[in-house]
């Protein structure tokens, strides 16, 4: 089933369960109001939102209409607890060697995660509001899933049965203050603004064979100002599964329903094409964009985004068809009203 989370003037927003083909929207009222209360008690609540999601899609309900993106809060507007790790090892060795740096050992045996801020998130078509361009604002595309309650000390398998649901990222990062804290040698905090979601959450049923082992085998499509820039394929080169990454973190502690935890930026290798390193496949961020660059030619030429920059990250099954929609941001200064927001408040007029 697919779930989303519409804007109704509260923190938490009133749950909705969507059509496969995200055509069309019903209140989940009678259910749950909220996704957390789903997460608290799925057992029970699930069922239930999937029986309504079944006549939903054969068409059997009511009171359907039709789904709006641009009426979504993130599917779980603020959470517990939100980690995001560098599962994608493309993504690491790039950055370092731009740097002139060594990747350690240890980022192959053993994942790397962060804790980033999980009490404000960005609905899929809100702004990203930014104080300066010189902070260096860069998109990264990503996935991310939200557990139910995994215990400390469970395997990667355990880990796997408390997957709840499925979403996109874009785990908006400021890159000129993210150096400056890398220096300090602590962890990303100013650098970490409000991230955003796609407008859906999927359960893990919805992506049929494209869900293997704890990885999403299906390319997830980054376009920047209108301009296709990656389309990275998420599932083989992602180093540790879903699985391994949500084992890891709950090494010394539980994690509770209502956890997110992201892949980091879904990255692939380059090719090596008449003695030159080439990237097919694009890029899911411009720091990535960057560091090629550097290895290239020795200094990056890639700008990072300006205010009225925009981006799309959407991911498609086999037929063509979007399955957690797509996550549509402009970046604004804060005392400024994109011509995205004014159209959304002329329709809500």
């Amino acid at each position: 089933m697919k779930l989303a989370t519409y804007k109704d003037g509260s923190r938490d927003g009133q749950l909705m369960v969507v059509s496969r083909d995200l055509s069309l929207a019903h209140y989940a009222t009678g259910i749950a109001n909220r996704l957390q209360q789903v997460l608290d008690d799925w057992n029970f609540m699930s069922p239930q939102l999937q029986d309504l999601s079944d006549l939903l899609n054969s068409g059997k309900t009511r009171h359907a209409f039709a789904f709006d993106p641009k009426q979504c809060m993130a599917p779980l507007p603020r959470a517990y607890q939100r980690v995001n790790g560098s599962a994608y090892l493309n993504h690491v060795e790039l950055v370092r060697l731009a740097r002139g740096g060594e990747v350690p050992a240890s980022v192959y045996t053993e994942p790397v995660l962060f804790q980033h801020c999980s009490d404000d998130f960005l609905g899929p078509c809100d702004d990203v509001v930014c104080a300066s361009e010189a902070y260096g604002i860069d998109f990264e595309a990503g996935l991310a899933v939200i557990t139910a309650d995994v215990r400390m000390g469970a395997s990667p398998e355990q880990a796997l049965d408390g997957i709840r649901l499925l979403m996109l990222t874009n785990d908006v990062s400021l890159r000129t203050l993210m150096d400056a804290e890398l220096d300090k040698g602590v962890g990303f905090f100013l650098s970490q603004p409000a991230c955003a979601f796609s407008p859906v959450v999927v359960t893990p049923d919805e992506l049929g064979d494209a869900w293997r082992k704890g990885r999403v085998h299906l390319p997830l499509q980054s376009t920047w100002n209108g301009r296709k820039v990656g389309l990275c394929d998420a599932g083989p080169e992602m180093a540790f599964h879903f699985g391994q990454l949500l084992a890891h973190a709950c090494t010394t502690r539980n994690l509770r329903a209502g956890t997110i935890l992201g892949s980091g930026a879904v990255s692939n290798k380059g090719v090596s094409v008449k003695g030159r390193t080439q990237w097919p496949k694009g890029y899911p961020c411009i720091l990535e964009k960057r560091a090629m660059e550097t290895l290239q030619d020795g200094q990056p030429a890639t700008d990072y985004m300006k205010y009225g920059d925009t981006i799309r990250i959407e991911m498609k099954n086999a037929d063509g068809q979007s399955i957690f929609g797509a996550i549509e941001q402009e970046v604004v200064a804060p005392d400024v009203v994109s011509d995205a927001r004014r159209v959304r408040q002329a329709a809500l007029a």
